[in-house]
């Protein structure tokens, strides 16, 4: 095993079980995720280690282990092709030293903060052998050393029942392969009490600490003694299974008797024991019950998207009950006057789109690319900012958000800033009871938009407002639960028009129109010479399309489009696992652009200053967004953060905060949404089999704006083509708006 890495290794014929024990003369490497450490081991007695022929390298996993400290480590001696002969350890056990020297070095290792080598020779010489002792139950005799303030005494005194605390934590997550980083956050939301808080309640875990399972809150549970049957088990069963089997595909409900087979499927749990707890669920309203209009079994909610549609429902007859913004003589003038304005004559499809805009209070318009969906907001924009109404624009992501504002010359922000979160009360500051200021409303890439966020951002909007949503049905829905524009359209309640011509067809491009033929289930084009925007390479060894995309990605584009590789150009792939996918791309491109510099290491992947990254959350404390992208500005290695610029503006990440951000020089479709690059380099080759479908290709195409260059099997791209299957989500929206309005019409 090698010392800056975990690698295989020979172990020596008829190796049997050892002992080594000892000083820890230095730590060599640590992975703080795994817990894999490299050690210098001193002999007992030697802390110092003056002599490093005398030493042992040990290698194994712990999270707690200092320098200075004495361990015990059992395994057996192994032979590193690099390294040489080495101690692979089983276990390693750890206790404080008991040396003069040992002490002084343990102290002075970082184990305390502010307490340096100086300062820990002034301690051990004070209180030698006993110096831990006191530390522990005497700490107030700090204040016998002099020159030692009593602010500092206090200090030390925190840090060092910090400290206890804190190992007696990271020993518990270590025994359930939780990582310091995670239990670190742990540690942050439960406090000095988090393994008596766990112990309570297992399955918290899940809920609270992002990052965290249900497998490893149910190892926990049932290591700590709580019986496999038990009501606490069944009803976190009961969560756990709408949360991953219903809403994480997309669903805002699931019928009882799939989720109690699901469940029982998970955990092995008797479904009558389920059952019993679905009804306390529902009788604690952490679910909700809803029954089959048809007679079948009932639908089962998440509290928060039973809640989410129904107020869906209601802000939308709210916001359509408001009196027209333009009456119809003055929506022909109004059109007619940006025709004049603008210079532009508006197709037949496109002045329908506008009239009904202006003439409505609340509105949708759809479309695939190029068919004018940009020229219908800049339009609505003018005319509205021409009557003195105040115009505000947003969009999903920050992405979207600033090419809605290049392309509409008005300034656009996401919905999220629109809200304005606040972290001291944990919600929006613009919600149902604060409206946020403004006349008119237009939001694009509205497909992007699910339950929660729909729920949320139309409580806000101010009576008589006009409402405007534009987006893409074809794309993909939205990584959250709902389907929110296609509810809003499929009830018919909200007037909406779909354009259909496309204007937007540079000389010689074809991104818009493959964009549209895969949409329609046609065979994608390609042109033979001569200049294109898209391009097709064929390609069926896995290897060979890293290497092409990597050439691609690094040189070529940069050379004939004068594209910066690590700005405007971005490989999309449909998966994250697999040769192809964008762990291992990431990886590779990494090592491609950017192979060099500072740089900290987390989960096995290096992240260094100058990497493309991408969030995979929303922080609302750090005011960034699932997907969006960045690049890191600095790095510090000694307490493992980072910072981040997000378009310009520096963010911070502790080592705990490390697993919300991957490196972006590749990312999943999924992830792309709402995104648009000079250029995009696609993989779809048979490895994806599984995720290709025609409004996923659909979705990678429209993500290039110059230039989109397809990689793959032509087999592979026609299956995506051809599979139509879009799975339907189990929502309530679209019945919930038409029962809203007949109840409007009959009163």
């Amino acid at each position: 095993m090698g010392v800056h890495g975990e690698k295989p290794v020979a172990v020596e014929r008829d190796a049997a079980v050892e002992t080594v024990s000892g000083s820890v003369a230095g730590i060599v490497f640590r992975n703080p995720e795994s817990g894999y450490t490299v050690l210098r081991v001193a002999p007992p007695g030697d802390p110092q280690s003056l002599f490093r022929a005398s030493e042992t390298i040990v290698v194994g996993k712990t999270q707690t282990v200092w320098e200075g400290e004495e361990i015990r480590a059992e395994g057996r001696w192994v032979v590193d092709k690099t390294h040489g002969r080495q101690f692979k350890a089983d276990s390693i056990s750890c206790v404080p030293p008991r040396s003069i020297a040992g002490i002084e070095k343990y102290l002075a290792s970082g184990i305390i903060k502010g307490v340096g080598k100086t300062l820990a020779r002034r301690i051990v010489a004070r209180f030698g052998e006993a110096t831990l002792d006191v530390l522990d139950r005497q700490s107030a005799r700090l204040e016998e050393i002099p020159k030692l303030g009593k602010a500092k005494v206090a200090a030390i005194r925190a840090a060092w029942r910090a400290n206890a605390a804190m190992r007696e934590n990271l020993i518990f997550g270590q025994t359930y392969g939780i990582g310091m980083a995670k239990m670190t956050k742990i540690v942050q939301r439960y406090g000095p009490d988090a393994i008596a808080t766990i112990k309570g309640d297992p399955y918290q875990l899940c809920r609270d600490i992002w990052g965290i399972g249900f497998a490893t809150a149910d190892k926990i549970a049932l290591s700590v003694g709580i019986p496999a049957d038990s009501p606490l088990r069944a009803r976190a069963t009961i969560a756990y299974t709408l949360t991953t089997e219903s809403e994480s595909e997309g669903h805002c409900w699931t019928y009882e008797n799939d989720l109690l087979l699901h469940a029982n499927g998970l955990t092995g749990i008797p479904v009558e024991t389920l059952s019993t707890a679905l009804e306390k669920e529902i009788e604690e309203r952490s679910v909700v019950a809803e029954a089959d209009d048809a007679g079948g079994p009932r639908r089962i909610y998440l509290k928060t998207n039973y809640w989410d549609e129904r107020d869906i429902a209601r802000h939308v007859k709210r916001l359509l009950s408001a009196p027209a913004p333009f009456g119809p003589g003055r929506v022909r003038r109004a059109v007619e006057w940006w025709e004049a304005r603008s210079g532009m004559s508006l197709a037949a499809r496109q002045s329908v789109a506008l009239e009904r805009s202006l003439s409505s209070c609340y509105s949708i318009i759809t479309g695939g690319p190029g068919v004018g969906k940009t020229t219908i907001i800049r339009a609505l924009a003018q005319i509205h900012a021409a009557a003195g109404r105040r115009v505000v624009l947003a969009a999903p992501t920050g992405r979207a958000a600033k090419r809605m504002s290049e392309a509409v010359g008005f300034e656009a922000m996401t919905v999220h800033r629109l809200l304005k979160w606040n972290p001291a009360t944990n919600r929006f500051t613009y919600d149902e009871e604060n409206k946020c200021e403004g006349d008119v409303f237009i939001f694009d890439e509205t497909s992007m938009i699910d339950v929660k966020l729909a729920a949320n951002l139309l409580s806000a909007l101010p009576d008589g407002a006009t409402v405007v949503w534009v987006g893409d049905t074809d794309q993909l829905p939205s990584v959250g639960p709902g389907s929110v524009l296609g509810d809003l359209i499929k009830s018919g309640v909200v007037p909406s028009t779909r354009l259909d011509t496309i204007f937007r067809q540079d000389a010689g491009g074809l991104i818009v129109a493959n964009a549209h033929h895969v949409n329609a289930g046609e065979p994608i084009e390609t042109r033979r010479g001569g200049e294109s925007d898209f391009y097709f390479l064929r390609c069926e060894d896995p290897e060979q399309c890293i290497s092409r995309a990597i050439d691609f990605m690094a040189n070529r584009i940069p050379a004939k489009f004068g594209m910066d590789p690590m700005r405007d150009v971005q490989v999309l792939v449909p998966m994250r696992r697999s040769a192809l996918g964008t762990e291992n791309l990431n990886q590779r491109l990494q090592a491609a652009l950017n192979p060099t510099g500072d740089s900290i290491v987390r989960g096995g992947v290096s992240y260094r200053v100058g990497d493309r990254v991408m969030q995979l959350r929303n922080n609302y404390d750090k005011d960034v967004f699932n997907g969006d992208i960045g690049f890191i500005k600095a790095i510090d290695a000694g307490d493992r953060s980072m910072t981040v610029l997000f378009d310009g503006r520096p963010v911070r990440y502790q080592a705990a905060d490390l697993d919300e951000i991957v490196l972006a020089y590749a990312m999943t479709i999924h992830k792309s949404q709402g995104s648009e690059y000079p250029a995009a380099i696609v993989i779809v080759h048979p490895q994806h089999y599984v995720m290709l479908q025609r409004n996923l290709l659909y979705t990678a195409i429209t993500r290039g704006k110059k230039l989109v260059l397809l990689i793959g099997v032509p087999y592979a791209i026609d299956r995506a083509i051809q599979n139509n299957t879009v799975k339907e989500r189990r929502t309530s929206l679209a019945g919930r708006l038409q029962a809203a309005f007949a109840i409007a019409k009959s009163t």
